[in-house]
């Protein structure tokens, strides 16, 4: 095995060598410092405050000599600018080619310097992640949360790499003018195409050095993935001879449909409890059934995708079929029991964590951002459909013995679409063949080059393993830093149960599950008891409620493409979501009824406030929480996309539970009942959040 010490030193650029990161140095007196047997805390503060310092000192080198470099380049960018304006009044090819070479040889020297940053950026990961591991306690977080909001925080000019993104533009804007270009790059901002293989790296390179900002990346950042960082995975070539178009649709279309299915009764469920004696506001206890039952549902599910995704969508669409017939066959058996035994099976074909599994594990890295993307858009259409559909069945007549009502519809359409997914499910999904795949795994923290001579010898194929992960110098940035030589099985080994999953949660992890948990029951709060409301103050129609919820669903799209093109390129995660929670809160607030008299203008707007704040709230929650989460749990059973869905399913039920309760003390004191622990619960994550700051990084 080759460690990251040797990989850099084989990486490093030899008259640069001084200025990189002394990993050999920093590890060896990492292994001094942890030495100590049974240290105290003063001793323990004592160390971190050498290692720490030790860390500064080789950032600062790191630095100084970034801005060096950066200054000599845009000194050299200046002065190809001026010799740039006399080529271009005469245009003489010769000249013109000589220009062209300058600027391209400027490029070179650029993509050197990034490479410079990100070899130095992998190796301060690498160095804190080992301490970590090796002491019995934790350095990254304390460090991180030190540095990297101070006013001269040499932390984030590593990180961020401040300025070369000007010259970037520089060398794009001048190579494309002295070629002729009809357009220039700021005519197309978003996608300018670029020719030039120099400039075509140069993005590459910053494109691994900094947070995805754009559209579907920021879609994809609301499913929590596997680390791939963290993971052997399969070649994606490999992936690509599985992968399967209609399969994936399949999978896509069961979390459409099992979205379409949670939110299709809510615009009817109070006038449903009311049919069968009982309270109208006993739709919490109707909708949270579904919600009790996912609790177990996703980790079963979660576990079964580990040997098949086939049979698990099968098994969810047998239940859901189940479960909505039971559903709408309650009215006429005129059973409260049934009606709850129906939503109940309907959680229990919850198959959330197959679709998730499915897309992260067989759809290829350059399909998998337009696929995660998919996936929330599945969601989010689901969530709109349903209540949409609800507002169409506002009949009563008998058919075939059955009752067809606002009540039953719901029920039987849904048992329909379910019978005919599960026809195409088996007519056409294709189960993935995992044999293949492990025979062509590498083995974990192999070398590239190992690893192809070993298939050679095998007689397998020997083009190198995820080759768009190389840059035109054909290093593999996928394989730097999988340093785990001296790294324990137990250190890599995924949590085998929730308890375990529980003790490998730091602060900030926690702080986020609460924040989840936290726009969860807000959102559960808002739409399960908008029927109740609504006709209480409005005496709104079952239509005008789904047309409102449908509405509310809608606008999860726009809100995340305004946020993901243009909100996160000017802020940080972190800014984002603690701004996210200020305007939940401020929602919550809003749709409170006070002594005047309640408006539906006062509580639309609350509502949509609340709404689409904590939907902006969730993919930056999500993508937060793959970052501080353990890389432990980013494998198994019991990973982060578990831990994140049971807490959101659990406020959900604890927010359904709040409403039926709520409902004893009258329809007049149902919103503010109701709204009064959504409101203390925002303001505890608010504080929890400004607490855990500075270790959102």
């Amino acid at each position: 095995m080759v460690g990251f010490g040797k990989q850099l030193r084989e990486l490093q650029n030899p008259d640069w060598e001084p200025y990189y990161i002394n990993y050999k140095m920093m590890k060896n007196k990492m292994k001094c410092y942890l030495q100590v047997q049974g240290a105290s805390e003063e001793e323990k503060s004592s160390i971190r405050r050498q290692f720490t310092k030790l860390l500064d000192w080789q950032i600062e080198k790191i630095v100084l000599f970034l801005l060096e470099q950066q200054g000599y380049l845009a000194a050299r960018l200046r002065a190809l600018g001026e010799e740039r304006e006399t080529v271009k009044e005469n245009m003489d090819p010769i000249h013109v080619s000589g220009c062209v070479d300058a600027y391209q040889a400027v490029g070179m020297e650029l993509l050197k310097l990034l490479h410079f940053v990100e070899i130095n950026a992998t190796g301060i990961r690498k160095i804190l992640k080992k301490f970590d591991k090796r002491a019995a306690y934790r350095l990254t977080d304390y460090y991180v949360a030190s540095r990297s909001n101070h006013p001269y925080s040499q932390l984030q000019q590593v990180f961020r790499h401040v300025g070369i993104g000007a010259m970037v533009g520089a060398l794009t804007r001048s190579l494309g003018e002295l070629k002729n270009e009809t357009k220039s790059m700021y005519d197309e901002p978003a996608g300018f195409h670029v020719e030039d293989p120099i400039i075509h790296s140069i993005k590459a390179a910053q494109e691994r050095l900094t947070n995805s900002t754009s559209f579907l990346k920021f879609m994809a950042k609301h499913v929590q993935f596997d680390k791939e960082d963290e993971l052997p995975r399969a070649a994606d070539d490999i992936i690509g001879e599985q992968y399967h178009l209609a399969s994936l649709l399949l999978n896509l279309g069961n979390t459409f449909l099992y979205m379409v299915n949670t939110y299709i009764i809510v615009p009817s469920a109070d006038k449903y409890a009311y049919s069968l004696g009982a309270a109208p506001t006993l739709c919490g206890v109707i909708i949270g059934s579904m919600a009790v039952a996912q609790l177990v549902s996703s980790v079963y599910f979660s576990a079964w995708s580990n040997k098949s995704y086939f049979w698990p969508l099968v098994f969810s669409s047998i239940v859901l079929l189940v479960g909505n017939i039971l559903y709408a066959l309650a009215y006429d058996l005129n059973s409260l029991t049934v009606l709850i035994l129906g939503r109940i099976f309907c959680g229990l074909g919850s198959a959330r964590a197959v679709n998730r599994r499915y897309i992260s594990d067989w759809v290829p890295v350059k399909k998998r951002l337009q696929a995660s993307a998919g996936f929330v858009s599945a969601s989010a259409l689901g969530m709109a459909m349903g209540p949409a559909l609800a507002g169409f069945f506002e009949v009563k007549k008998p058919f075939l013995g059955v009752t067809l009502s606002s009540n039953t519809l719901p029920g039987w359409v849904m048992a329909v679409s379910w019978l005919v997914y599960l026809m195409l499910l088996w007519i056409g999904f294709k189960e993935p063949i995992r044999n293949e795949v492990r025979e062509e795994v590498p083995p974990p923290f192999a070398t590239p080059g190992s690893w192809r001579a070993r298939r050679h010898k095998q007689g397998k194929i020997t083009q190198p393993l995820l080759e768009e992960s190389r840059d035109i110098n054909g290093i593999n940035y996928e394989e730097l830093g999988n340093d785990s030589s001296d790294d324990s099985e137990k250190s890599k080994a995924p949590a085998k149960s929730l308890v375990e999953a529980y003790k490998l949660l730091t602060t900030p992890v926690k702080v986020q599950l609460l924040i989840y948990f936290m726009l969860k029951y807000a959102m559960e709060i808002l739409l399960s008891e908008s029927s109740v409301i609504t006709a209480y103050y409005f005496n709104w129609s079952t239509r005008a409620v789904a047309l409102f919820l449908a509405l509310l669903g809608l606008t999860v799209l726009p809100v995340n493409y305004l946020v993901g093109s243009y909100i996160s390129n000017m802020f940080e995660d972190r800014q984002i979501l603690f701004a996210s929670e200020v305007l939940t809160c401020l929602g919550i607030m809003v749709c409170f009824a006070g002594p005047v008299p309640y408006t539906a203008a006062q509580y639309v707007t609350g509502a949509l406030i609340t709404f689409v704040a904590a939907e902006v709230l969730e993919g930056v929650n999500l993508s937060l929480l793959s970052k501080v989460m353990s890389a432990r749990l980013a494998r198994g059973t019991y990973n982060n996309g578990l831990l994140s869905t049971e807490a959101g399913t659990f406020a959900r039920v604890v927010a359904d539970g709040t409403i039926t309760l709520a409902g004893y003390l009258g329809n007049s004191l149902l919103l503010n009942v109701t709204l009064a622990p959504t409101l203390i619960i925002g303001i505890v994550s608010l504080i929890a959040t400004s607490y855990s700051y500075n270790s959102l990084f």
